[in-house]
């Protein structure tokens, strides 16, 4: 039986001094969760190109519910709308698209995977959503965030790109613990770049190159081939410094 989620694609292309796509996530998370179980939040990263408007990376985020259905998404789209409508910003240009896994077809993984790589417009996000039936809405400014927010959906349902900002109880996870609790709460496998398996050890999550990020200072493991994989640099033997790899 093919696994059911509902995708929450937030792309709110913040301005400067603002808290970000990810908080906005985190709060709409909270929201739904109210009557839906949201299990996991992924960031995914998008184009960058100076012609594309974007704060800091250009990256969007997903929040991913235990739930299926018509009515159920657009009672999500409700909530979450809700939510971020509250946090608007002046000068921000927020998109908001909820779909579920059977209504993301491959036209929509294509254009996602475009997005990665290619300066887009609105037209094709539009048409995609209309033509897949996925509730989409920008709610303010030029609207932009339509952009995003679709090819988070793409994206995230590939369950091949981007990484965990929350993942059942990884994020209590601070500074530093070992491979074996985080095999225990979430992440499938840690790895070197070199394709060694790390299976004990000592795994340091700040510092290094997040010393100045406490908020980096939690696992954020990747999504690879539907596997949750924490990637990790060797710093002497059994000590390992975890990485955001993008």
């Amino acid at each position: 039986m093919t696994e059911i989620t509902i995708y929450i694609g937030i792309d709110d292309t913040d301005i400067p001094g603002s808290r970000g796509t990810g908080r906005l996530a985190h709060d709409v998370a909270i929201a739904v969760s109210e009557k839906y179980r949201a299990y996991a939040i992924t960031r995914h990263q998008l184009f960058v190109d100076d012609r594309i408007p974007y704060t800091s990376h250009n990256s969007n985020a997903v929040v991913h519910v235990d739930a299926s259905g018509p009515e159920v998404c657009s009672e999500i789209f409700e909530i979450s709308k809700q939510v971020m409508l509250d946090q608007f910003l002046e000068g921000s240009d927020p998109g908001l698209a909820v779909g579920d896994s059977d209504q993301i077809r491959p036209p929509l993984i294509v254009m996602a995977q475009d997005a990665k790589t290619t300066v887009l417009d609105q037209e094709l996000p539009r048409a995609l959503a209309k033509n897949l039936g996925i509730r989409l809405e920008g709610l303010g400014g030029t609207e932009d965030g339509v952009i995003g927010a679709m090819a988070g959906l793409g994206l995230a349902a590939t369950k091949d790109d981007g990484r965990f900002l929350l993942l059942g109880s990884l994020r209590t996870i601070m500074k530093e613990t070992d491979v074996e609790t985080l095999l225990a709460n979430g992440v499938d496998s840690v790895y070197l770049p070199d394709g060694r398996q790390v299976t004990s050890g000592i795994i340091r999550l700040g510092g290094g190159e997040n010393k100045k990020k406490k908020d980096n200072r939690y696992p954020k493991p990747s999504a690879v081939a539907g596997k949750t994989v924490l990637f990790v640099k060797e710093i002497e033997d059994g000590i390992y410094q975890a990485y955001m790899r993008r």
